[in-house]
């Protein structure tokens, strides 16, 4: 619970820390060594997400940037070029890892009012079978997105468009589970449709570090060589495996806890006048261009909370927030505006 003197933090699903039952679950991993396959807690990870996802084989890795680099080198070949999102996350907050360590050319087009990519806009810019021009690929979607969730009826047309187009799909699935619990859908009805999914254990979920990719034998024996080569062949990595596996027996199904709490917090803010977006899963996203940014943000942290000063403000809700600190919050806006 929290108290008038902590600071609630609103940056990110990433600042959670781990719960006294996870770290318990964690002191108590069997282990082995990864980059031999001997980890029983890190197979048992791997085959329950796979399993959860309908998918071959999984992959733990580090990081879900390393993960969706491991896709991106999985599926192209230098010169080849992946379709992505203007304002995703593997195109615009990744390093451009895809175009340095793989050579692979990324071809950004704006994203739906929804998070989604028209899939017409998408045809126009696949490139013809001509020397002169990158191959096309890879299209990359990213679930939520910006906390929306993408509806079911455009996942169900991406598989045959993808093969009327010769490419291949990764989903970037960092906040997959906040989809699904909102959605009311089972993880694999969401991914079915993709070759590769990256599924991040670090966010909502509120393990400590580590994502998942998974995908059919191939892709994942691929990711895996490319792994690596990337420095992310971890050794007994098994505490970090049950972190993630003490996550999804514990904390998926209280996303829609943190989806409560973010509407809470957006229906509070309109009342103090601020422009909200609709939201829909652990995301409130509000226009404060008419705001000193820098006095607000003082003025928040002032008064315990942090945020990342932006024209159009992110708040995110997580383990971390519970409902008095959503009070607390209001309350400290009340004063900051």
């Amino acid at each position: 619970m929290s108290d008038s003197s902590s600071i609630i933090d609103l940056r990110s699903d990433t600042v959670t820390l781990p719960c006294v039952g996870m770290r318990k679950a964690m002191q108590q991993a069997s282990l082995g060594d990864d980059v031999y396959g001997e980890d029983p807690t890190v197979r048992r990870l791997e085959e329950t997400l796979a399993d959860l996802s309908g998918k071959e084989s999984g992959l733990l890795l580090p990081t879900g940037t390393q993960s969706n680099l491991c896709a991106l080198l999985s599926h192209c070949e230098r010169g080849d070029e992946f379709i992505a999102g203007q304002t995703s996350h593997i195109y615009r907050y990744e390093g451009g890892g895809g175009a340095v360590l793989g050579g692979i050319q990324p071809q950004p087009i704006e994203n739906n009012p929804d998070g989604s990519l028209d899939l017409m806009r998408v045809a126009s810019v696949i490139k013809p079978l001509d020397f002169h021009f990158p191959r096309s690929r890879l299209l990359c979607l990213e679930n939520t997105m910006q906390g929306k969730v993408l509806p079911v009826s455009y996942l169900q047309s991406l598989a045959p468009f993808a093969q009327a187009h010769g490419l291949r799909l990764h989903l970037d699935g960092a906040r997959i589970f906040n989809a699904a619990v909102a959605d009311g859908s089972p993880l694999h009805r969401l991914v079915h449709m993709f070759d590769t999914v990256s599924i991040c254990l670090s966010k909502g979920l509120g393990a400590p570090a580590g994502s998942v990719l998974v995908g059919d034998y191939s892709a994942i024996a691929s990711a895996r060589r490319w792994r690596k080569m990337l420095g992310g062949g971890m050794r007994q990595s098994g505490v970090i495996a049950a972190a993630g596996l003490y996550a999804l027996q514990h904390n998926v199904h209280r996303l829609a806890e943190d989806h409560a709490r973010a509407r809470r917090l957006a229906d509070g803010l309109r009342v103090l006048g601020l422009d909200v977006e609709p939201v829909q899963t652990n995301m409130v996203y509000l226009d404060c261009s008419s705001l000193d940014l820098s006095n607000l943000t003082k003025r928040l942290l002032e008064r315990g909370i942090k945020i990342n000063p932006a024209s159009r403000l992110r708040l995110v809700t997580h383990l971390g927030i519970d409902d008095y600190a959503v009070e607390r919050a209001l309350r400290a806006f009340q004063c900051g505006i």
